[in-house]
């Protein structure tokens, strides 16, 4: 869609850190360079503001990335291309049918009314859940961790959702300040909310975190 589009060599294109690489590695196919700007910290897509620092005279797009089935925030990054003649294209996340999004939605409302101790994910009404991220705040890591550590030990399959922000990594390392990208990258975790979750298991996933207190002290 970019080389489509006219975007190639001496181009740059503002893209996400926080994510999958391959958004970054189509920008490079087209011979353009990637430049990542930071995130909001409550939808995990970009903020049009950290997007409006990173424009230069190269800049011909930028990749909007809808995070964990939260939209982004569309209305002022498309202001912002208006403004400087960019393309602003998006990136989805392949849709479930409705009944399987009202059942995660049922299951995140559970776990929002009785998780306590990690902060649960806003909502809003477009969320379709497909990943309930929460975050275990103050300590980073290692404290994200060893609290998924010590909730997999529970039996609640849980994961980190993004483990390496693409700017750290080697092929794609930036000096550049993403503030809320790192710290989401430190304190995110993505607890169950399949469709298929029984209620038994909805209630050792609360059980389990919320007898570790959400927050691990720091190692001094």
């Amino acid at each position: 869609m970019l080389r489509a589009a006219g975007v190639g060599a001496g181009d740059e294109v503002v893209v996400p850190a926080f994510g999958n690489v391959e958004v970054a590695e189509a920008v490079t196919l087209t011979g353009a360079t990637p430049v990542f700007a930071d995130i909001d910290p409550t939808t995990y897509c970009l903020d049009a503001l950290a997007v409006e620092y990173a424009v230069t005279s190269r800049t011909a797009a930028v990749v909007v990335v809808h995070r964990f089935g939260q939209p982004a925030a569309l209305a002022p990054l498309h202001a912002l291309g208006q403004r400087h003649g960019l393309l602003v294209l998006e990136h989805g996340e392949s849709e479930a049918p409705y009944d399987e999004i009202a059942q995660r939605r049922a299951r995140a409302s559970y776990l929002d009314s009785r998780l306590s101790g990690v902060r649960t994910p806003d909502g809003g009404d477009g969320h379709t859940y497909q990943q309930y991220v929460v975050r275990v705040p103050g300590n980073g890591r290692p404290d994200r961790d060893a609290f998924a550590r010590a909730v997999r030990a529970r039996g609640v399959d849980c994961r980190v959702p993004v483990k390496t922000p693409v700017h750290r990594m080697p092929a794609f390392r930036r000096d550049v300040c993403l503030p809320e990208t790192e710290r989401a990258a430190d304190e995110t975790l993505a607890l169950p909310v399949d469709a298929s979750l029984t209620k038994r298991e909805m209630q050792r996933i609360v059980s389990s975190c919320n007898a570790l207190g959400g927050l691990l002290q720091p190692a001094f």
